[in-house]
């Protein structure tokens, strides 16, 4: 473990002299507050990042890192700009090695780079072949690549299933998720037919639309604001065992504005029993603690906004870190340890710091990971959050961060922290 000015130091260690830090990093380093160790595993001039926080980057044995490469910031991707996708041997100096390029991808979920589940070499992304979206599978040992036909968002548990949005609607309702180079067919159609959430068969590249957006539109009740508005779809996530997956019913109430509200849906692997978890209205961060458990940001009805805890199909919710965990973040439970450990985020605060950190279940208590620098540049759809993700033994975690040389990856050691 190192001191909070061990950790600053390091952090602008090639960079900056200590004594030509803001006022607001020197406060920072004359605490005594102990950070667990930061390594930077990309560098420039390039800039890397991974994306969402729940996509596997680590592969199983917790040595190949993935990323993602380009050479620019601050605006959002044209349809002919080219991202590259690699990762990082953690084993052989954090060399940078090139797998693949694509050119669909956004700056929040990159191109749903991930590995399969279950499987020990195999890695998947989106790319754009003309006027569809589609996705590649790398053997990153043998480097044979095969096409499927439609583009992933998440995969089941057992890696042979992906589910998708339509990320033209997407990109048209909420760029820096979707992607550039294919317009929206219904741009002006609030319910289409032919848009929805389509089942991906990852072995023949089959796809299956489960269901459309006019169809969860006749599902359920919508508060008034969702009258005459444009409805899309985004965050998908399967469960544990892979029976059922959530997703986020989005709207704006107006044209004018920029806000959007949120109905979360629940449903089994092929579309149907669809549930309303909470009502409509605040749903932002999710993750699955278990096949029946889902953790997530939000405001129940005559509760304050927070961290729940909320049974799928039913009522049945508690607030999670009450208190502690006060704002909105990126949430995750670290694998190996029961439930005892959530991992989170924040958004930059007032002096533009991102504070990742744990969360102990068992003792309430929250440890920070460290206090990391978003410049003022950083914000909108170009914005860089942390996203925190988690090796396969939970003693480490990556995020993503703007503080030194543009936005990078970094490597947090939390082996003793968690081990306690």
């Amino acid at each position: 473990m190192t001191t909070r000015r061990q950790f600053l130091q390091n952090l602008i260690a090639g960079t900056a002299a200590l004594s030509n830090l803001s006022p607001l990093l020197l406060r920072a380093a004359e605490s005594d507050e102990k950070l667990p160790p930061v390594r930077q595993l990309t560098k420039g001039p390039k800039f890397h990042w991974f994306g969402y926080y729940d996509k596997l980057q680590f592969d199983p044995t917790g040595r190949y890192i993935l990323g993602m490469q380009v050479g620019f910031e601050g605006r959002s991707p044209k349809p002919d700009d080219e991202l590259r996708i690699g990762m990082v041997d953690t084993g052989d100096n954090d060399k940078w090695i090139e797998l693949g390029k694509t050119t669909a991808w956004g700056w929040q979920q990159g191109c749903m780079l991930q590995w399969i589940p279950g499987s020990a070499t195999e890695v998947i992304w989106n790319d754009r072949d003309g006027d569809h979206y589609i996705s590649r599978i790398m053997d990153i040992k043998s480097g044979k690549e095969r096409t499927l036909p439609h583009a992933i968002y998440t995969l089941s548990p057992d890696g042979k299933t992906g589910i998708v949005p339509d990320f033209r609607r997407l990109n048209d309702m909420r760029p820096g998720y979707g992607y550039t180079g294919i317009a929206d067919p219904n741009p002006k159609v609030l319910e289409p037919t032919d848009s929805g959430i389509w089942r991906v068969d990852l072995k023949s590249g089959e796809a299956k639309l489960l269901f459309s957006v006019a169809d969860c539109a006749a599902f359920g009740t919508y508060p008034d604001d969702a009258r005459g508005a444009k409805k899309w779809f985004n965050h998908l996530l399967f469960n544990q065992d892979g029976s059922r997956f959530v997703f986020l019913n989005r709207w704006r109430p107006t044209t004018e504005t920029t806000k959007f509200r949120t109905r979360m849906i629940t449903c089994s692997a092929d579309g149907r029993e669809m549930h309303l978890v909470g009502g409509a209205g605040l749903v932002s961060h999710f993750i699955w603690r278990d096949a029946r458990h889902l953790l997530m940001w939000t405001k129940p009805d005559d509760h304050p906004p927070g961290f729940y805890l909320i049974r799928d199909r039913s009522d049945v919710f508690e607030q999670i870190g009450a208190g502690v965990m006060t704002v909105d973040g990126h949430c995750t439970y670290l694998p190996g340890f029961g439930d005892r450990w959530i991992c989170n985020d924040t958004y930059p605060d007032k002096e533009r710091l991102q504070h990742p950190y744990l969360f102990d279940v068992n003792t309430r208590t929250k440890i920070p990971l460290g206090h990391f620098s978003s410049p003022k540049e950083y914000t909108g759809e170009v914005r860089c959050d942390n996203h925190p993700r988690f090796s396969p033994d939970g003693t480490k975690v990556v995020i993503d961060s703007p503080h030194n040389s543009g936005r990078q990856m970094y490597l947090i050691d939390v082996s003793q922290i968690v081990k306690k």
